[in-house]
């Protein structure tokens, strides 16, 4: 801006130009004045020139440590020493830091070897704290408890036993098994005995060991294993069931229970089930599959 320019503002905004160039003159002018040169070393220190004192060979100034600490090695527990304590180990500020912040999000050291986990450890300083590492009984895992050494010691186990398998010829009654039951069939777990039970109560009961087939993957060389009482089988009112109840059994989509639904509104009570026959939702396979479970 020319000085000619200048005076083309009114007063008061010269007079803020003024000001702002003043105090840019005085910020740069203390700047140069105050500044003590202070560095930071790649230990992490602050360190400051040497006054009257500069290399040989660079003809820069050399530089005193103003704050170094001399690692102290004493025994500590990650879990509960503090700050104080953390940077007298050699530990740098930020890494205490993280220290404190795992711990705050429930963070726990259970064995010296968590602690080596710590960012920006190094071997070398680990392998010097490890032996001071001390984990509080409070932080160690329960299994060492001596009620849980005690379980230990007489195999008595929260995890399942094996469950024996039936022998070839002996079967169990597919309709009246619980789950632990099952699980002694060659082939069936945990997973395979609640799918069972599941698929039973939906249908109501196995009329035909094959059924089982529905299940997906189940394995079809158990099959021998079992037989069924149909007597134990619950049936199905097909005149007194609503259209969601309906749905409910594997058997019966959406459109079957929907024509069901629509007879009984339009013809009456359903007295056989071959009075759906005559509709698409109904061919005879399926008429054939719901019969063991309709009643009217």
């Amino acid at each position: 801006m020319k000085i000619k320019e200048f005076f083309y503002f009114n007063r008061s905004d010269r007079q803020a130009i003024l000001f702002l160039l003043a105090l840019a003159v005085a910020a740069i002018t203390a700047f140069f004045l105050f500044d003590d040169k202070t560095v930071t070393t790649e230990n992490g220190y602050r360190s400051q020139p040497q006054k009257g004192r500069v290399d040989g060979k660079t003809g820069r100034p050399l530089y005193y440590k103003v704050e170094e600490r001399t690692p102290e090695l004493f025994t500590f527990d990650p879990n509960t020493a503090d700050s104080t304590a953390l940077l007298s180990l050699g530990l740098r500020p930020w890494q205490v830091r993280n220290i404190y912040k795992y711990r705050s999000k429930g963070g726990i050291y259970r064995c010296p070897a968590d602690f080596a986990r710590l960012y920006g450890l190094t071997q070398k300083q680990y392998l010097a704290l490890k032996p001071y590492i001390r984990i509080g009984k409070a932080y160690q895992p329960a299994a060492l408890l001596p009620e849980a050494q005690e379980r230990k010691a007489r195999h008595d186990s929260l995890v399942a036993h094996y469950t024996p398998k039936l022998k070839a010829g002996e079967h169990i009654e597919l309709n009246a098994a619980d789950t632990s039951l099952l699980q002694h069939v060659p082939g069936i777990g945990p997973y395979y005995a609640r799918q069972i039970v599941r698929y039973r109560d939906r249908l109501g009961g196995f009329v035909n060991p094959a059924q089982l087939l529905e299940i997906d993957g189940f394995p079809a060389t158990s099959l021998n294993y079992f037989s069924v009482n149909a007597a134990l089988v619950s049936r199905l009112n097909v005149n007194q069931l609503t259209l969601s109840q309906l749905r409910h059994h594997p058997y019966i989509d959406f459109y079957m229970a929907r024509d069901i639904v629509d007879y009984r509104r339009l013809r009456g009570p359903l007295r056989r089930l071959d009075d759906l026959r005559l509709l698409k939702s109904f061919p005879p396979e399926a008429l054939e599959r719901l019969r063991p479970y309709i009643t009217f």
